[in-house]
C-alpha cells in the first residue's frame, strides 16, 4: 500500500522553503540506506510555501521504525544564507504522513467494466468488434474509456492504469489541501519538541 509523507515549510519564510528542499534529499538518502523504496512524486512552492511529496511503495515494520524517526517538527539551526543580519537562528518545517492514503487502495470489486464498440472513421479501418473497454471506478464514480488497443485486454489493462493515476492524482489534491488546513495547528503543538534537529549549511544532525 502506498503512503504519501508531505516535507512541508507551511506558512514559513524563505529559509523554510530553502530547509524543505535539503531535508527533503536527507529523508530520501536515508530512506535508501534503510532499503525503503521511495518516490518524490511533487515539488512544489506556492503562497503557502515549499512542499515535497514523497511516496514510500511498501509497508513493513522497518518503514514504521524509519519513519517513527522522521515525522513531526524538525528544526534546524543557522544563521539566515538569504539575510545576514536577521537575529533568528531557529528554522522549523514539518514531516508528516497524509491521513487520506487509503484513498488510494484500490480493489479488483471496485471496478466495473464494459466492453463498448470502438469508434474511429468509416471504412475497413474500423474495428467492429467491441474492443474498447469503459471502466467505473464504483466508489469515486471516475470513468475512463480505453480504446488505444485492439486487444479487449491490453485495453482493460490500460483503462485500469488510467483509473489508478486519477485515484493518485485525486489523493495527492487532498494532500496538499489537507497541508493548508492543518499546518498552523501541528506547528503549534509541535514546535518545541523536534524529531530531528539539524545545524548549519551542511545540515549536520545534532
Amino acid at each position: 500500500m502506498a503512503r504519501f509523507i508531505q516535507i512541508t515549510a507551511g506558512r514559513g519564510p524563505k529559509e523554510c522553503d530553502f530547509a524543505v528542499e535539503k531535508i527533503a534529499q536527507l529523508f530520501i538518502d536515508d530512506a535508501v540506506k534503510s532499503n525503503i523504496k521511495v518516490d518524490p512524486i511533487q515539488d512544489d512552492t506556492d503562497a503557502h510555501g515549499a512542499s515535497v511529496i514523497i511516496q514510500i511503495v511498501e509497508t513493513s515494520k522497518e518503514v514504521e521504525t524509519f519513519l517513527s524517526t522522521w515525522l513531526g517538527t524538525i528544526q534546524w539551526i543557522c544563521e539566515s544564507p538569504f539575510r545576514p543580519k536577521h537575529k533568528r537562528k531557529n528554522w522549523y518545517i514539518g514531516i508528516f504522513e497524509s491521513t487520506r492514503t487509503n484513498d488510494a487502495i484500490i480493489r479488483d470489486s471496485d471496478i466495473q467494466y464494459q466492453a463498448v464498440r470502438s469508434s474511429g472513421a468509416g471504412g475497413q479501418n474500423v474495428n467492429k468488434v467491441s474492443s474498447a473497454v469503459r471502466a467505473t471506478h464504483l466508489p469515486t464514480g471516475i470513468t475512463v474509456l480505453a480504446m488505444d488497443s485492439r486487444s479487449q485486454h491490453q485495453n482493460k489493462k490500460l483503462a485500469t492504469e488510467r483509473i489508478l493515476e486519477k485515484l493518485q492524482n485525486m489523493a495527492l489534491n487532498e494532500v496538499k489541501l489537507e497541508e493548508k488546513n492543518t499546518w498552523l495547528n501541528q506547528t503549534k503543538v509541535e514546535r518545541g519538541n523536534p524529531t530531528r534537529t539539524f545545524i548549519g549549511l551542511k545540515f549536520k544532525n545534532k
